[in-house]
């Protein structure tokens, strides 16, 4: 016995007045069946795929890069991020950065909850100047909490982010955007966060200055250094930024803090950790320790868009106060304050490279410079101390540095005269050098920079066009 089926029904009309299973008015038959448009899908994915290996072989063909390094050159010809304008929809925005600290159990266990803000910094994040502005609060600054005046590091054990936020603005008197909020984000980091990051690159090389000597069993807290050059990891970058018993408690701790902040984006820099594939890495790094309403996207975008930041570009200031009350609260400077703010709110330059006529107001002459030799190869540092004396500069020392790793040259600076260590850079004609703060001390009146002679010296030097025109000073 047999079934004998109906014939299926015609396919009803589209919006164009024809069935689906009749041909194409231009004559073209649509492909037959599901595996048609899989083979030309494969087929695109093939030439695409194809072309994107022909790229990377001519990149290792034409320039000797590995497979990776030439992999990592064509990635980040891909316009895969967009700019922070497109993705902010404005030039600038305003950030209110909190780190917060564990707090401590009857058991000794440690709790983030109710904690307070450890460290207060704003952001003024400038686009197309492709500058940034901090403003670091003290944690102890008197502020109107909820009525009351109060340490303005109360906000946030009270209120959150939301709290912070409003007081802290207020407290700077910012103007309210769109949203009517005086901030565009917020970014807080708990304790791990600095620890974390600072590993995820493999510690940083940070100049010590001074004894530092302080245990607190409750709190979990050993600090212990001595001067001189430390490569530190996420650990002691952490206890390093948090000690405040020295002569000016808090405003030196501040410094540590920018310090640290500068040093480790030098390292990102020079270390070429600002490629494509690296910073989803260090922003997963970061975010397990930090509260944001950044989205992903948009943290991606300031990284790529600030991967080559000069630190030049980015000016830290500190909110002073004129006294403190009975209760350890600090008094701002309502002056400065007024000035901060305009500063922060007013317009962005950028300084990259300084100008021939800033670096030509350096005198060789008026600089002491400490040579070290961090390479390892063997007479490199003498060979800089003997550049460095014909341009003129005064060299105090020549030895070896604390370790043979460094990979980068680095010029530490301790002073205030601007543009020193560009000056140095220039002269060197080392545009790979890394320049940063060298200390979190008052400068003395001496201008003071340290040199640690890297690897790249030799290749740099060979190969790189002087950054500097300048004549040698006598």
């Amino acid at each position: 016995m047999s079934l004998v089926a109906d014939p299926p029904p015609p396919a009803p009309p589209d919006e164009r007045g024809r069935r689906r299973s009749d041909p194409p008015p231009d004559g073209r038959r649509a492909p037959r069946n599901w595996k048609t448009l899989l083979s030309y899908v494969l087929g695109l994915l093939l030439v695409l795929v194809g072309g994107f290996f022909a790229f990377v072989a001519y990149g290792m063909i034409s320039s000797g890069d590995d497979f990776k390094t030439s992999t990592q050159k064509i990635v980040e010809r891909f316009p895969f991020v967009a700019s922070p304008q497109t993705v902010f929809g404005k030039e600038r925005i305003y950030v209110v950065l909190l780190g917060i600290d564990f707090n401590t159990d009857d058991k000794g266990m440690q709790y983030s909850k109710g904690a307070r803000s450890d460290t207060i910094m704003v952001a003024g994040i400038d686009f197309q100047a492709k500058a940034i502005k901090l403003i670091s609060i003290l944690r102890d600054s008197q502020a109107l909490v909820q009525g009351r005046q109060t340490k303005i590091n109360e906000a946030y054990a009270l209120g959150g982010p939301k709290l912070a936020q409003q007081v802290i603005g207020d407290f700077l008197a910012l103007p309210k955007n769109e949203k009517g909020a005086s901030f565009d984000r917020y970014v807080v980091v708990n304790a791990n966060g600095l620890k974390d990051f600072v590993n995820a690159i493999g510690g940083i090389e940070v100049p010590v200055t001074e004894t530092m000597d302080y245990d607190d069993n409750w709190g979990h807290l050993f600090i212990h250094f001595k001067p001189g050059l430390q490569h530190m990891t996420g650990e002691k970058a952490m206890e390093y930024s948090r000690f405040r018993h020295d002569a000016c408690s808090d405003v030196c701790r501040v410094r540590r803090q920018q310090q640290v902040i500068q040093i480790t984006i030098a390292k990102l820099k020079t270390q070429k950790f600002n490629d494509l594939l690296h910073i989803g890495a260090l922003i997963g790094a970061l975010n397990k320790n930090i509260l944001t309403n950044l989205t992903f996207d948009e943290e991606k975008s300031l990284a790529w868009h600030f991967r080559d930041i000069n630190l030049a570009d980015i000016k830290t200031d500190t909110l002073k106060y004129v006294r403190v009350t009975d209760d350890e609260v600090v008094v701002p400077d309502p002056a400065q304050k007024a000035q901060l703010v305009a500063e922060l709110l007013g317009p962005y330059g950028n300084v990259t490279p300084p100008p021939a006529t800033e670096l030509a107001a350096v005198k060789p002459a008026t600089v002491h410079v400490v040579v070290e030799n961090g390479s390892g190869i063997s007479g490199l540092a003498t060979a800089v101390s003997a550049k460095l004396t014909k341009l003129g500069y005064v060299v105090d020392s020549v030895a070896n540095a604390d370790t043979f790793g460094y990979d980068t040259t680095q010029i530490r600076t301790a002073t205030n005269v601007p543009n020193v260590g560009e000056r140095v850079r220039a002269d060197l004609g080392v545009p790979t050098a890394s320049v940063a703060p060298a200390t979190d001390a008052t400068p003395g009146p001496r201008s003071i920079v340290t040199v640690i002679v890297g690897r790249d010296y030799p290749v740099a030097t060979a190969t790189a066009v002087p950054t500097s025109s300048l004549a040698p000073a006598h």
